[in-house]
C-alpha cells in the first residue's frame, strides 16, 4: 500500500513536470519564434529560447521514460502487456522528440547562417524546405505523443488504480487529442480547442497523485 502511494506521488511529480515543460516549451519558448512568419529573422534572435526547449525537451522524454519504468512494476501487476507497451511507446515519443529537436536545430542554424549573410539566396530557397520539414515532424511528434498517454490511462482504467473518472475521461481527451492532430496533418484541422480536455486532464492526473497516489 505504502509502495502505491510513494510511487504514485512521485510519478504524479514527475508528470507535473512533464506537462508544464510542454507548456513552457510549445507556448513560450518555441511557438512564436519557429512558427511565426517571418523565423529566419527571429529564430537566431531568441537562440537562447530555441536551445533551452531543445535541452528542456529532453529532459521531458527522459522523464517519461523513467515514469514508465516507476510505474511498470505496478501495471506488470493488473496486465504485463499494456505495462511493457507503455514503456515501449516512451521510448518511442522520446525518439520523436529527438527527431523534432534535429528540426529545430536546422531551423536555429539556417537563422544564424541567414543573419550572418542576408544576401546569400539559397538560405532563402531552402526556407520553405526546412519550415515545412518542422511542420511535419512536429505534428508526427505531436501524434507519437498520444499513444504512450492513451496506454496509461488506459492501464489506470484496467487496473482501477485511480478513480474511473480520471482514466476514462483521460482516455477521452487524448482521443480528440489524436483526432485533432491527425486532421492537421491532413490540412483539415477542426479547432485547437479539441486539444483543451487534454491539458485539463494531463494537470488533474499529477495534482491527483501528489495528494492521493495510487490505490493499492
Amino acid at each position: 500500500m505504502y509502495s502505491n502511494q510513494k510511487t504514485g506521488r512521485i510519478t504524479g511529480i514527475l508528470l507535473l513536470f512533464v506537462f508544464i515543460s510542454g507548456i513552457l516549451i510549445f507556448q513560450f519558448l518555441q511557438g512564436s519564434v519557429l512558427f511565426s512568419d517571418d523565423f529566419l529573422t527571429t529564430t537566431s534572435e531568441n537562440s537562447n529560447k530555441i536551445i533551452s526547449s531543445t535541452l528542456l525537451g529532453i529532459f521531458s522524454g527522459i522523464t517519461s521514460i523513467v515514469i514508465a519504468t516507476l510505474l511498470l512494476p505496478i501495471f506488470k501487476r493488473h496486465n504485463s502487456y499494456l505495462a511493457y507497451l507503455y514503456f515501449a511507446f516512451c521510448i518511442l515519443n522520446f525518439i520523436a522528440i529527438m527527431v523534432d529537436n534535429v528540426s529545430v536545430i536546422s531551423m536555429l542554424e539556417m537563422s544564424n547562417e541567414y543573419a550572418n549573410n542576408e544576401n546569400d539566396s539559397s538560405v532563402k530557397i531552402l526556407e520553405t524546405l526546412v519550415y515545412q520539414r518542422h511542420r511535419w515532424t512536429h505534428y508526427f511528434y505531436l501524434l507519437i505523443s498520444c499513444f504512450p498517454v492513451f496506454v496509461l490511462y488506459f492501464t489506470l482504467y484496467v487496473s482501477k488504480l485511480v478513480p474511473k473518472i480520471i482514466s476514462i475521461f483521460g482516455i477521452f481527451a487524448v482521443l480528440l487529442m489524436f483526432i485533432e492532430e491527425l486532421l492537421s496533418i491532413f490540412g483539415h484541422s477542426i479547432s485547437m480547442d479539441l486539444l483543451f480536455p487534454i491539458a485539463i486532464i494531463q494537470l488533474t492526473l499529477p495534482i491527483w497523485l501528489i495528494f492521493k497516489g495510487l490505490k493499492p
